[in-house]
């Protein structure tokens, strides 16, 4: 379960501090992820305030046992509202990666992330756009939006929450991606990647607009007082497989199926009305 989420189950007539330890699986986004898997610890602190401003930040520590590490470090801050059906947040968010990191995401150095959700009772939608920006001064956009069903027990305390999302966006990160990790050239000398790729990579057509991934997600949630648990299993399905040129020739990528799992434990307490 995100921040983004689970602050919402808190009164936005307070302001509040929310503590969060998660461990992720793998790290896989928009469809894509290294060959080898990136299992995170992720601690994270942040302050929401009631006028809806919040500021987060958290790290990433790579688990693998030849990698141990921290990873990434990151910087969020944003303003979130909501009423009883619309909901929703604009943020802009730090990327600091390790040198030696393999994940797919690693070229990406800030985004700028809004989305807008509303509940129909029936169902919950949501819809997201966000822009991200990558080591080599290129810019990523990408679209998404999910559909969900709340279910609740009699007392709240517990949320399931199955819910599909698919994403399209462009392919600039990818493409350095495969120019630093899988070339060995800078992070960690190819250890990320499976088969070291050598020379000049293109990904044709990275700038246009694709469908890259479609995802099933069942998050629960355990409120006991001011703590909340969390697992939340996913598969995803990457889509639009890229055509890569290298000094070899061209060869379209098999992208496979993704599953993992994500659990954690938070806190909040407030620091005023």
């Amino acid at each position: 379960m995100t921040q983004e989420a689970k602050k919402t189950k808190v009164s936005k007539e307070f302001s509040y501090v929310l503590t969060d330890v998660s461990f992720i699986s793998d790290a896989v986004f928009m469809g894509r992820k290294d060959s080898i898997s990136a299992p995170y610890v992720m601690p994270s602190i942040g302050y929401y305030d009631a006028s809806g401003f919040y500021a987060d930040a958290s790290l990433s520590y790579l688990t693998r046992l030849e990698e141990r590490r921290v990873d990434l470090f990151l910087l969020t801050a944003g303003f979130h509202f909501g009423s009883e059906k619309l909901s929703g947040y604009f943020s802009g968010t730090g990327y600091f990666y390790s040198e030696e990191s393999y994940n797919v995401q690693s070229e990406v150095i800030a985004d700028i992330t809004g989305s807008l959700g509303y509940d129909f009772k029936v169902l919950q939608t949501s819809i997201l756009a966000s822009v991200y920006f990558t080591q080599e001064g290129e810019a990523d956009i990408f679209l998404g939006g999910s559909i969900g069903k709340l279910f609740k027990t009699v007392d709240e305390n517990l949320h399931i929450t199955p819910s599909i999302a698919f994403y399209g966006g462009s392919q600039n990160f990818y493409q350095e991606y495969y120019q630093s990790s899988r070339l060995g050239n800078r992070k960690g000398k190819g250890k990320g990647g499976g088969d070291i790729i050598t020379g000049n990579i293109m990904i044709e057509e990275v700038t246009s607009f694709d469908l890259m991934s479609i995802e099933f997600d069942l998050t629960m949630d355990l409120y006991i007082k001011k703590f909340i648990f969390s697992l939340s299993p996913a598969i995803v399905f990457p889509q639009s497989p890229s055509a890569i040129t290298t000094v070899d020739g061209m060869f379209e990528e098999d992208l496979d199926s993704a599953f993992y799992v994500s659990i954690g434990i938070s806190y909040w307490f407030y620091t005023s009305k």
